[in-house]
């Protein structure tokens, strides 16, 4: 995949995002999610299971980071970040969906995650054709 300045800009905005997110849910899941309206009472199973979407945001991010240092990985990085972003997108519309309209910090972060994961697969698609 052809590395460019563009898609270099896309990844780290894509990366530093995912980083801000998985850093804040691993680390800090209370405060962090409050900061969206959700409250989280303390319990253990439901801490360990936002750390570990936390863990794995994080672990994605990283990756699409090292895709703009590291162009072998570039291709790579973009796929993860246009699954990760649509599928966080897709996944709180399906709640809307079947459970309601969340609080409108929840809608601006799915809108947020549906634009992110658009433009990381326009990227990969732009990219990926470049290079053949």
């Amino acid at each position: 995949m052809r590395t460019t300045v563009t898609l270099k800009l896309i990844l780290t905005v894509a990366g530093l995002v995912g980083l801000g997110v998985g850093i804040g849910m691993v680390f800090w899941p209370v405060a962090f999610h409050a900061s969206a309206g959700i409250v989280l009472d303390g319990n253990a199973s439901l801490m360990s299971e936002m750390r570990a979407s936390g863990s794995a945001v994080l672990g994605s991010a990283l990756v699409m980071l090292s895709g703009v240092f590291i162009p072998r990985l570039a291709f790579t990085a973009t796929l993860m970040a246009t699954v990760l972003y649509i599928s966080y997108g897709i996944g709180r519309l399906m709640g809307m969906a079947i459970d309601g309209m969340p609080e409108n910090t929840i809608q601006t972060i799915a809108a947020a995650e549906l634009f992110i994961g658009l433009v990381c697969g326009a990227a990969l698609f732009r990219y990926r054709s470049l290079s053949k």
